[in-house]
């Protein structure tokens, strides 16, 4: 069966940087599940899984806006330290959730000065082109339980 929307997918995946450093891998762990067509992975790999099979092996390359999308500088912002009560001690690399015009967003705080904390909205893998190694482990038909849950259950996917 070739992979079309609705088919439930399973497969591996080692995500690198432009300098071939590992990003994401599901290396030792169970393969990745989702239902083609619904936007579960990044559109530029989806659209490459198309048409695959079990036992197919390829290199994917997506680009950023196919990926995690192309960076917004508006999303950098600097903010006054007081703006993170109950944080005690704020450092580079810390992830808080807070509340934009579009509602919640994730931020990394990428600075700490003094009483000023730099902040980035923007995805970590945003403007980043994206380059993957699949290995397709499963392809079948979607159940009326997962295409009504809207997720992949069993191994890889979704336990209730």
């Amino acid at each position: 069966m070739q992979i079309a929307k609705n088919a439930a997918v399973t497969f591996h995946y080692t995500l690198t940087d432009e300098d071939g450093q590992v990003v994401d891998s599901s290396a030792g762990r169970e393969p990745l599940g989702y239902l083609h067509g619904h936007g579960h992975i990044v559109p530029g790999l989806e659209k490459q899984m198309e048409g695959r099979q079990a036992g197919d092996k390829f290199d994917a390359h997506v680009a950023p806006e196919e990926g995690y999308g192309v960076r917004h500088e508006e999303l950098v912002q600097e903010v006054p330290r007081e703006a993170f009560q109950g944080v005690a001690d704020i450092q580079p690399g810390m992830q808080f959730q807070g509340h934009g015009p579009q509602g919640v967003i994730n931020v990394t705080v990428t600075k700490v000065e003094d009483d000023k904390v730099h902040i980035d909205g923007n995805h970590p893998l945003a403007g980043k082109p994206l380059h993957f190694a699949i290995e397709v482990t499963g392809v079948r038909e979607a159940s009326e339980e997962e295409l009504s849950h809207g997720h992949v259950h069993g191994a890889g996917g979704h336990h209730h």
